[in-house]
């Protein structure tokens, strides 16, 4: 069943990040506002809303749901938020933000890629190719290609990639902080 949501995560969030940020995004912050994101068992993400610059900044996500967080990145392209990878990990899901115009990462940061699955059991060959989709559409075309042609059929672990690499690739890098 393609409708079914698709964990790009060893684990899933109790609650989902992209209600959380478009109910700070619809009340207009002003000031700098931490988003609360709710813990998986395994790590916490840390993430910062600064309404000001109009920045979402990013740091040590675990990753989560891919349908949940195509919607807040649906959100976030429309609102024309910045987005800054930041921190020791990107994993997952997280990787997901590659694809907005506006974001950028810090070469220091590790960004870790899967394929699809469904709590680390495998999909079906429609879901798998559906679900590979969502996912590679958020990338840039280089990071894309390669997801397509190989991480996306490692289920059990991750790629892990340097956000130096991937500013090789053309991704923007972020100013230090």
């Amino acid at each position: 069943m393609i409708g079914r949501n698709i964990v790009h995560a060893p684990l899933a969030y109790a609650k989902p990040r992209f209600a959380v940020l478009k109910s700070i995004l619809n009340r207009g912050a002003v000031a700098a506002v931490f988003i609360a994101l709710l813990a998986t068992p395994a790590a916490h993400a840390q993430s910062q809303f600064l309404a000001a610059q109009n920045t979402l900044i990013v740091r040590n996500d675990p990753g989560g749901v891919v349908g949940t967080r195509a919607q807040e990145i649906a959100t976030l392209r429309e609102q024309g938020i910045r987005v800054e990878l930041r921190g020791e990990v990107c994993l997952s899901s997280c990787t997901m933000y590659l694809g907005l115009s506006r974001t950028c990462v810090f070469r220091g940061t590790t960004f870790g890629f899967h394929g699809p699955s469904y709590y680390g059991a495998k999909l079906s060959d429609a879901e798998f190719e559906y679900w590979s989709q969502v996912i590679a559409v958020n990338y840039p075309a280089q990071l894309r290609d390669w997801y397509m042609k190989t991480a996306r059929y490692k289920i059990n672990g991750y790629y892990r990639v340097k956000g130096a690499e991937l500013i090789r690739m053309g991704v923007p890098e972020c100013q230090k902080a």
